[in-house]
């Protein structure tokens, strides 16, 4: 079974989906920028130039992310010329940012000088993470020429020599534009609201109308807007026209999703185009290509329901409350449930408390099914376009209320309720059912959803997120050991592989999860829950095994993936070519800046510590029935090990700390302290005697429902069984009537 996980694992790692075939080579490329440019700005009216050039060329959404947390002009210019994450400066930015303003001298009447490009690039080279060079792609070609100071930044060469400098863009610009085969223009800042606002994009739309009208001959024009202005990210213009590149989406090996692109992906599209070798060791990003399936239209294709960067913007609006509000209602449930479980596990005996009131227990049994369908429920409420909404937060709220109490409804009445682990298993089939339902669908409910990722934050921009995988990884493990329990032991590995298997596929196929760091942690999660499934600890022979298959796994895949050129390579083909050669150390200060940030800042943090302390108290306490849980269902021991292995692997590979495991806590922990109330409420159930004075040689340790749960061997037991100790219980203290 191990060696059946590992090959399920290499086989949907190994696949990757095709090339397009290669464009021919052009003789010019020009990149206009604009500082704050978005797709709202764009009108046929007021800018007809733009509009026309990208109603005829091929568009996407920019992702404009830099080595600064907020990527204003300065920053944005430097990291296009740099093709690697850069910034300007460490300065903390708070409300609106500085304009980009240079040192910049003008010593002959051909060029440019930059003072303080030699500083910069040693603050980029060792203070920030990600080692880029600012100039790199100035010094790929053989001559550049920079129109206005934001543009003089980004075609500065590393010692801040401009090879071709003006300030403005001639009346007439073709024989400017002639001059070199890669030309920078600055087409300014767009800032502001209302009427300041429009004034200074279709100033932009002026100057790019001149450059149209002067490009050169097989030349392609690429339309950014480069940077944010304010500490708010927003996703920008992106438009590629010119031969080959005609009415399509943009998109990179980047990104993985038509329609986005990243400022890191501008400096190799640039030389791609003009058919020249990217610089080893030092592009981040990767050469754009255009794909079909764009809209005829426009309009439709980036306003109403396509509208990424609203809807972007209302989602990092709305995230942040949702799981902080929930993580203080998890908080809240849990602390009026333990005075509950106290009483539950106290009333055995006769002269105990009596048990809490049955009203009161279905109440909370509904309060923890809700509380574990909110997460699932959120991703679905993405299906709805609530953002575009006057209250889109509010709207939010009211579509996931409505879908988790539907949820509840539909679990609570199941004809299967009243069977200890059917809450448990009913709620991890739904949260696994919609992650897998939406990677099946593209994962189009986790981009820029609530319970997904935004692409304006420059993370993620396809497959499966740090919170679709702790929900995916808790509902398939879960799943799998409420089945596991139904049949006999020597079988459960068998469900558990089998069932972990395909969360394994999913989660690291290219055309599915796309998250191979994923599906090594997903891999380890599921060796372990095999391993204990069907009771026992975890010897060292079964960690062995458990250990041989994920390290087969990431060995494979880190073997293919090396095979495949530089720039095809995935994220761990990569780093482990950076290790080769000595330059993994941005790498992983990257790794550990990003778990350190993620820690710190994200409400899920919060989730997984609540929900860790809630388990320690069921499993620790003397009122905790979560011991007692395992003993009679064994196979829900090995799915919680498997999911905090998978939770914690996943999180530390992907920096994003304890996100993947607040995402699990979230959806599993209400339900399993759920089953352990169940369990407790049996506690003080006995075998009954009788009438001749002997005891049945079958006790009957009601503890809820346990149809379908097979004699245990009890942990250290040496062969005695839950039920052999109960008859002798019973045999020593049964009396006659």
């Amino acid at each position: 079974m191990v060696v059946l996980a590992a090959a399920a694992s290499l086989v949907a790692l190994a696949i990757r989906p095709a090339a397009g075939p290669a464009k021919e080579p052009l003789d010019y490329v020009v990149v206009a920028g604009a500082a704050g440019l978005r797709w709202d700005d764009l009108d046929p009216q007021r800018t007809p130039n733009m509009w026309a050039l990208a109603g005829k060329g091929s568009v996407g959404w920019l992702s404009v992310r830099s080595g600064h947390r907020v990527t204003c002009p300065a920053d944005g210019w430097l990291t296009l010329g740099a093709g690697n994450y850069a910034a300007w400066d460490t300065a903390t930015i708070r409300g609106q940012c500085p304009p980009a303003a240079p040192d910049l001298t003008e010593p002959d009447a051909l060029g440019a000088n930059i003072g303080q490009q030699r500083g910069i690039v040693r603050l980029n080279q060792t203070t920030l993470p990600y080692g880029a060079v600012p100039g790199a792609l100035a010094e790929s070609v053989r001559c550049t020429v920079a129109v206005g100071t934001g543009a003089a930044i980004a075609a500065a060469r590393p010692f801040g020599r401009v090879d071709r400098y003006e300030a403005e863009l001639p009346a007439d610009p073709k024989t400017l534009l002639s001059s070199c085969v890669l030309s920078i223009v600055d087409l300014g800042a767009v800032t502001g609201s209302g009427a300041a606002r429009q004034a200074a994009v279709a100033r932009a739309d002026d100057t790019l109308g001149r450059v149209v009208a002067g490009r050169p001959d097989r030349s392609l024009i690429m339309v950014a807007g480069v940077s944010d202005t304010s500490a708010s990210s927003r996703l920008h213009v992106a438009v590629a026209e010119g031969e080959g590149w005609d009415g399509g989406w943009l998109t990179s090996a980047g990104t993985g999703r038509d329609g986005y692109l990243q400022l890191v992906d501008v400096a190799p599209t640039v030389l791609a185009a003009l058919g020249r070798d990217e610089p080893e060791k030092v592009f981040t990003g990767r050469s754009a290509t255009t794909v079909p399936g764009r809209p005829a239209e426009l309009t439709d294709a980036v306003r109403g329901d396509h509208d990424a960067d609203r809807r972007a913007t209302a989602q990092r609006g709305v995230a942040e409350k949702f799981f902080t509000a929930l993580a203080a209602a998890d908080l809240l449930l849990f602390l009026l449930v333990v005075p509950l479980m106290v009483r539950a596990r106290r009333h055995a005996g006769p002269r105990g408390p009596a048990s809490p009131s049955r009203i009161l227990i279905a109440v909370v049994e509904v309060a923890l099914i809700a509380a574990a369908l909110a997460v699932p429920a959120a991703l679905l409420a993405d299906a709805v376009p609530w953002w575009r909404a006057g209250h889109p937060g509010l709207v939010f709220v009211a579509i996931t209320a409505l879908l988790v109490a539907i949820g509840t409804v539909a679990v609570r009445f199941a004809p299967r309720y009243r069977r200890t682990l059917w809450p448990l298993g009913a709620v991890a089939l739904i949260g696994a059912v919609v992650v897998g339902a939406d990677l099946l669908m593209g994962a189009r409910l986790q981009l820029n959803g609530v319970a997904g990722y935004s692409a304006a934050q420059g993370g993620r921009y396809a497959g499966v997120g740090s919170v679709g995988l702790g929900v995916f990884v808790a509902g398939m493990l879960v799943v799998a050991g409420c089945l596991a329990q139904w049949i006999r032991k020597p079988w459960r590995p068998v469900i558990v592989v089998l069932i972990g298997g395909l969360a394994v596929v999913m989660v690291g196929s290219p055309y599915l999860g796309a998250d191979p760091s994923g599906a090594i942690a997903v891999t380890a999660g599921v060796c372990v829950a095999a391993a204990i499934s069907s009771g026992g600890w975890l010897t060292l022979p079964r960690f062995a095994w458990a250990t041989f298959a994920g390290l087969a796994v990431t060995i494979g895949f880190a073997v293919l993936d090396l095979r495949r050129p530089p720039t095809e390579q995935g994220s761990l083909g990569r780093f482990l070519t950076a290790l080769a050669d000595g330059t993994a150390g941005p790498a992983m200060q990257r790794g550990a800046a990003a778990n350190g940030l993620s820690l710190v800042d994200s409400p899920l943090t919060v989730l997984a510590v609540v929900g860790v302390l809630m388990l320690a108290f069921c499993q620790f306490s003397p009122w905790g029935g979560l011991n007692r849980l395992f003993g009679l269902h064994p196979a829900l021991r090995a799915a919680g090990a498997g999911v905090t292995v998978a939770a914690l692997i996943a999180g530390f590979l992907s920096g994003t700390a304890l996100t993947v495991a607040g995402a699990a806590a979230a959806v599993a922990v209400p339900v399993a302290v759920l089953t352990t109330l169940r369990v407790l409420d049996h506690a003080a159930d006995r075998t009954r005697p009788i009438s001749s004075g002997l005891v049945s040689s079958a006790p009957v340790p009601n503890v809820g429902d346990t149809r379908g749960a097979m004699p245990e061997r009890a942990p250290g037991g040496k062969g005695v069984t839950v039920e052999s100790r109960g008859w002798r219980v019973a045999r020593r203290f049964a009396r006659p009537l």
